[in-house]
This record gives structure tokens, C-alpha cells and sequence, in this order.
């Protein structure tokens, strides 16, 4: 596979961002395979990805990042610079149900998923073998209301032993401590199975039941120290029926559910979402 380096970078929005950033890659010798860029008008900021052929260029990857940090001053720049050579490493957490996680697995196993599993955390051991035949570690940390902070410094010590990039929670059915996610601010990614902010909490399905709605969908989100408040990545919806009962709503919304998880994931290890407050712009 190609080796790039993918530069992407916000800033107050002004003219000469674009010539600015071409032009140094350009000076470097340096082929860009894909641009993409936008400018929120209402926020006055712009947002910018470039992937960039990294066997084209006259600089290593260190020389280039001290030239684009020359010219992020200039701009109020807020920059990173990632080498495709070290695919991001992801941490899974899951409970009971392995819809999401049996997917995220087949994807990394067939080579779909730009990312490496690094293993998998959770507070049942109901998925252990499951996830031990897929040949990964499997960390089982048990959620009580004695043990709960302890339970978390465990899951984050794993974190941090592991090298990992992004904590996924794949139906992961607790809530994480809000110190944990402010310290994994913008590397903790949740599925919500519901369109948010709809339906936030437990049992979205029933809730939106009872509420006699026509589309269902998920939520794939930045989790922050609020409940399913996060930036949002991904979004869909399956249409349902009248006469659909609870049971057909879960099943349908699963589908759904891992479907925006691995697209949300893969979004964020390919470096195509850009966080600015709770919003996102994602070149996907």
C-alpha cells in the first residue's frame, strides 16, 4: 500500500490558508492525492485534509511537520500530521451483545478496517471465546458499584499498556467516568442505538416504541463527560413499520447500529473528521 502522510489543520478562516499549505508541499516535492476542504461561514473557521504521497517528497516526515509548524503561527493553525505506516491502534469494550463487535473483528480480520484491534475489554466474559478465537486478548473487568472507579483505572491502564490510539465502545453498557473522558478527550468513540439527540439513555427501542415512530436509526458519537452529548461522526436510519413490534425494532436497529459504527470508526482512523466544539466536519 502507498505510504502518505495525512495533514489535516483548522483555523480562523482567512484567504491564502490554501496557497500557503499547497505551496510547501509543492516546494517539497511533495504530490497531493486527495484535498479536501470547507469553510463554515457562520463559525469564520476552515477546515482543510490533505493526503500526501509520502514517496514524492524531499523532506522526511519530521522535516515536514517542522515546516508546516513555520507556517500554522501565521494562521492560528491547530495542525496533525499522521503516517499511514502506523495504522491507529483500537481498544474495543462490549458487554453482553456482540453484533457490533463480531463486525468490527470480520472488518479487522479482512483487512477492511484501516485500523489495528489491539484487543478486547469487558465486564462479562459471556464474549471471551469468541474474541480469544479471533486471536485477541481478552480483558475481562468486572463493573460493580463497590468497585467501579477501580474497574475504570483498570480499563485505562489496559488502555495506556497497549499503546492504544481510540477506545471503542461497541455496546459497551456502562457509563464512563467523566475524568476518564475528558483525559480521552476526542478518543473515546460510542454507538448510540438511536438517532441523537432522540431517545438519549436506556432503551431507545422501547422509547421509541412507545412514541410510535417511523424511522429508527444510530448514532456513532465522541463521548464526553455528558451522556450521549458528544460530537457526532456518523448517523442512519431504517424505516419501520406500524406493526413492527420492539423485538423488530432491535433487530433491524443492530443492523444499523455496526454499519454507522464502522463507518464512523473508519472515518476517525483515516483522519477525516475534524472536531471544532461540539460539531464535526467530517471529508468523508
Amino acid at each position: 500500500m502507498r505510504r502518505s502522510y495525512i495533514l489535516t489543520a483548522s483555523c480562523p478562516d482567512r484567504i491564502g490558508i490554501i496557497a500557503a499549505v499547497s505551496g510547501l508541499i509543492a516546494r517539497l516535492g511533495g504530490s497531493i492525492l486527495e484535498a479536501s476542504q470547507h469553510a463554515d461561514a457562520a463559525a469564520g473557521w476552515f477546515f482543510m485534509r490533505y493526503e500526501i504521497d509520502a514517496t514524492t517528497l524531499a523532506a522526511s516526515r519530521e522535516e515536514l511537520a517542522a515546516a508546516i509548524e513555520e507556517i500554522a503561527g501565521s494562521f492560528a493553525m491547530r495542525w496533525q500530521l499522521n503516517d499511514s505506516a502506523r495504522p491507529k491502534r483500537v481498544l474495543v469494550l462490549a458487554s453482553r451483545t456482540d453484533h457490533c463487535l463480531a463486525d468490527l473483528i470480520y472488518r479487522w480480520r479482512s483487512g477492511t478496517l484501516p485500523g489495528e484491534l489491539v484487543g478486547v475489554v469487558s465486564n462479562h466474559t459471556l464474549l471471551a471465546a469468541q474474541v480469544e478465537a479471533a486471536g485477541l486478548a481478552f480483558h475481562h473487568v468486572p463493573v460493580t458499584a463497590e468497585r467501579r472507579l477501580q474497574a475504570f483505572e483498570a480499563i485505562e491502564r489496559i488502555f495506556e499498556a497497549l499503546a492504544a490510539d481510540v477506545m471503542v465502545l461497541a455496546r459497551y453498557m456502562q457509563i464512563l467516568p467523566p475524568p476518564l473522558c475528558a483525559r480521552l478527550s476526542g478518543r473515546i468513540i460510542n454507538i448510540h442505538h438511536s438517532f441523537l439527540p432522540s431517545f438519549v439513555g436506556a432503551n431507545p427501542y422501547r422509547q421509541a416504541y412507545e412514541r410510535g415512530v417511523k424511522i429508527i436509526g444510530a448514532t456513532c458519537h465522541y463521548v464526553t463527560e455528558a451522556l450521549d452529548a458528544g460530537p457526532i461522526i456518523e448517523q442512519d436510519v431504517v424505516r419501520i413499520h406500524h406493526g413492527d413490534t420492539v423485538e423488530r425494532l432491535i433487530a433491524l436497529g443492530q443492523d444499523v447500529e455496526k454499519n454507522v459504527l464502522a463507518r464512523g470508526l473508519r472515518y476517525h482512523l483515516e483522519d477525516r473528521v475534524l472536531r471544532h466544539g461540539n460539531k464535526t466536519v467530517v471529508f468523508a
